[in-house]
């Protein structure tokens, strides 16, 4: 369903040029749940945005459902692959209210049944009819991803791409998203992209996993490798241990669904 060959991003020029993403390929199959892990600035959510078209590759290529795709995509092909990202005090627009939040893409993909698709995308991310008028300032953060999570679904997409979904919300709450993601998933059949600095939780979410380190994936495994500690690659054996002292996963284990 995914296929990232060679792909390769870097900005700037001569003695001013980063290479964020370097060479990296690899393949997610249909129905999959793939994770990307590393630490802040590894390239992680710029490669993510390259395969949501919202960054163009400097060389390499990206296919989507066995087709090749550039940077300038056609509605079909936006439609296919959706995108919630980390913040959702930012990605929401502040001045519009959850039904029109929901109602724009709609618009913008010329598909009817609009009253059926909002009221059906706010009742699968757990929200009811009187959250459908409030502003984005007027509901919690949790319930702001939640409005993130449906204006993704609302395009029925084959592919959802999770940038750190969670990192930006309380402890109580985060358990809540990655247990809905994962239902959404599951239920929907989707293929899921996940990004996360937080090896554990992407680990609850994904069957395999590859590390990213200086721009490139040093190493990719199955989950249940990583959770017996076979990991090859030093970074991740660093990354493990230091996930291990420090996870958020430890802290919402007890509200975590298998």
């Amino acid at each position: 369903m995914i296929e990232l060959g060679h792909l390769a991003i870097a900005f700037g020029h001569g003695a001013h040029l980063v290479r964020a993403v370097n060479d990296v390929s690899f393949k997610v199959e249909p129905g999959e749940a793939f994770g990307l892990v590393g630490e802040s600035g590894c390239g992680k959510s710029t490669l993510l945005r390259a395969v949501a078209g919202l960054q163009p590759p400097t060389s390499g290529t990206i296919a989507l459902a066995g087709r090749p795709v550039g940077a300038s995509r056609s509605r079909g092909e936006r439609r296919l692959v959706q995108m919630v990202f980390q913040d959702p005090y930012g990605s929401l627009n502040p001045t519009h209210s959850v039904d029109k939040i929901l109602a724009e893409p709609l618009a913008i993909q010329g598909l009817d049944k609009v009253e059926t698709r909002i009221e059906r995308a706010l009742a699968e991310v757990g929200l009811g009819p009187e959250h459908r008028f409030r502003f984005p300032h007027q509901i919690s953060g949790g319930q702001r991803q939640r409005v993130a999570i449906a204006r993704a679904l609302i395009m029925e997409p084959r592919i959802l791409l999770l940038d750190e979904p969670t990192s930006a919300l309380d402890l109580s709450v985060q358990a809540e998203i990655l247990n809905l993601l994962k239902r959404i998933g599951r239920d929907r059949g989707l293929t899921l992209l996940m990004v996360s600095h937080d090896l554990a939780v992407i680990a609850h979410m994904c069957g395999r996993i590859a590390v990213m380190y200086g721009g490139e994936i040093v190493e990719t495994l199955a989950v249940e490798r990583l959770r017996r500690g076979e990991a090859d690659h030093p970074y991740t054996r660093t990354l493990l241990a230091s996930s291990l002292a420090t996870s958020s996963e430890r802290a919402i284990a007890p509200a975590l669904q298998p």
